[in-house]
């Protein structure tokens, strides 16, 4: 391992970090103008597929899903064939290529295909990158390991706050597909950044794990999947099943679904677990609930919000640098990421001040107050979108601003402590297929928020309000329970460990 630093950390992390940060720069910019374009008329001057909202709310859905999905297979495929450095070298490239086919002016079908590989890609980057950042610091203190993942989580959301101002302006602006193709010039000088200095991560991620007959075989397995995979796509695609995008969507909302089901139901039931392992079991499986809706509402920031930015929201302000005589809406796609920056050192120091003083909430109770807080944010742009009815004009952007920064607030209650409480409570032989769950649960989130988003505003704006209101009922109907529930949960919790307590 070189003994350069950066920022006193091992050098090695400046690697990942930008790599990380193109990578977030490049989905955040492109998922802020893909609705956009899905519904933009194909006979405009800057056109798009010419869909209804409804169709591209559940193309949003199934992409965004299929994305958390199949970090899944991509950790699988680094652990078992190809290792983590390879697996982040070749998302990178997917990644880029997947946009460079988004940017080609041709049939909706390519169109699908570039979202198709940028799906492989993500799925191969997102999760590998970050286990490369773990091996940086094998052998250090857990507090030098927190602070060197506080550094990387940073280039997250600076890539992604960045990304609005970037593809967003030049996508609303000129051309949607100039917008994707930027977006794919940015991911490609990541990877190139990322091999040119690839030798800083020493041997970490290199090799997977398993002998050669084991990679064969898994080589095997993965060509059997794809070619299936293929085959349901190519159905699909010839028309001899009449699917669209919507009924596809709930397809596999459905699917995801009875995953979940099947795979808690037999943990709880017929998995050789111990009392409290079962309680743990349990506990996770209502963290999955909480978070999934949460996220049904949070990523309607693509959506439904993203839309209420373009069609009801005041962008006056230097609207005179714009051929529009507006500021992007897709600009407010930065605020999430900006305002976790601002604030996610002051919650950090919050929890560990309240935990001093015997305060900090519990995990449960942390999960409902981010409910709370989104669906208090539905409430703030209800009356926003009640307001645009009554007057017949747009609205100020502080009402927008106001809804997402309860949104990241309430981000900030839930994501941190997700992973970390699955990871602690997951019996030790089955903390891998436990924390699929948790992308399973961003996955059905991000499905539901398209399929939600593509409804809302789509008709009528008299029906925008009672619309919104529904998601801060659910919001706050949910996140209330968690609340009332919060203590006996938190005891299946700290349950001493009884390997004899059936």
């Amino acid at each position: 391992m070189s003994e350069k630093t950066w920022l006193g950390h091992p050098r090695g992390l400046a690697t990942l970090f930008f790599t990380e940060m193109w990578e977030r720069f490049t989905y955040y910019g492109m998922r802020a103008i893909l609705v956009f374009f899905l519904a933009a008329a194909a006979t405009e001057v800057n056109p798009g597929l010419g869909l209804t909202r409804e169709e591209a709310g559940a193309i949003y859905g199934l992409y965004t899903g299929a994305v958390y999905l199949f970090s899944l297979p991509g950790g699988w495929i680094a652990d078992r064939l190809i290792g983590s450095r390879r697996a982040v070298f070749w998302g990178g490239l997917f990644i880029a290529a997947g946009n460079f086919a988004l940017a080609i002016p041709g049939p909706a079908a390519l169109f699908f295909v570039g979202l198709a590989i940028i799906v492989v890609g993500v799925g191969l980057l997102k999760p590998n990158v970050s286990a490369l950042v773990g091996t940086l610091y094998e052998g250090n203190a857990d507090a030098r390991r927190d602070a060197g993942f506080s550094i990387f989580y940073m280039g997250i959301n600076l890539g992604a706050a960045i990304a609005p101002f970037v593809v967003g302006t030049i996508g609303e602006n000129w051309s949607w597909r100039l917008g994707f193709g930027a977006a794919g010039v940015f991911m490609l000088g990541g990877v190139i950044q990322y091999r040119l200095t690839e030798h800083y991560l020493g041997s970490g991620g290199l090799a997977p794990a398993g002998t050669p007959e084991q990679r064969r075989a898994g080589w095997r397995l993965l060509a059997i999947a794809a070619a299936a995979l293929l085959a349901v796509v190519a159905v699909l695609a010839s028309g001899l099943v009449p699917v669209g995008p919507s009924d596809l969507a709930k397809m596999a909302g459905v699917a995801m679904a009875a995953v979940a089901i099947g795979f808690f139901g037999y943990m709880l039931l017929f998995a050789d677990l111990t009392r409290v392992e079962r309680g743990r079991v349990a506990v996770i499986a209502i963290l999955f609930l909480s978070s999934a809706t949460f996220w049904a509402g949070f990523e309607q920031a693509a959506t439904s919000l993203n839309l209420f930015a373009q069609d009801y929201t005041d962008r006056a302000l230097l609207g005179s640098w714009f051929p529009s005589g507006e500021h992007p809406a897709s600009w407010y796609q930065a605020a999430n990421p900006v305002y976790i920056i601002l604030f996610a050192p002051f919650f950090a120091a919050l929890w560990v001040r309240l935990g001093r003083r015997n305060l900090d909430p519990s995990a449960p109770a942390k999960f409902g107050l981010a409910l709370i807080q989104m669906g208090l944010g539905f409430i703030v742009i209800m009356f926003a979108a009640q307001l645009c009815v009554t007057s017949g004009a747009k609205v100020a952007p502080t009402w927008l601003l106001l809804t997402y920064l309860l949104h990241t607030t309430g981000e900030l209650c839930l994501a941190p402590v997700g992973m970390s409480n699955v990871t602690r409570l997951a019996p030790p032989r089955y903390v891998g297929q436990l924390m699929g769950t948790w992308f399973l649960g961003l996955a059905v989130g991000n499905l539901a928020a398209g399929l939600i988003g593509g409804h809302v505003g789509g008709s009528d704006i008299k029906d925008m309000p009672d619309q919104f209101l529904s998601v801060a009922l659910l919001g706050l109907g949910v996140g209330g329970l968690m609340l009332l529930i919060s203590k006996p949960v938190k005891k299946l919790m700290a349950l001493p460990s009884a390997p004899d307590a059936k």
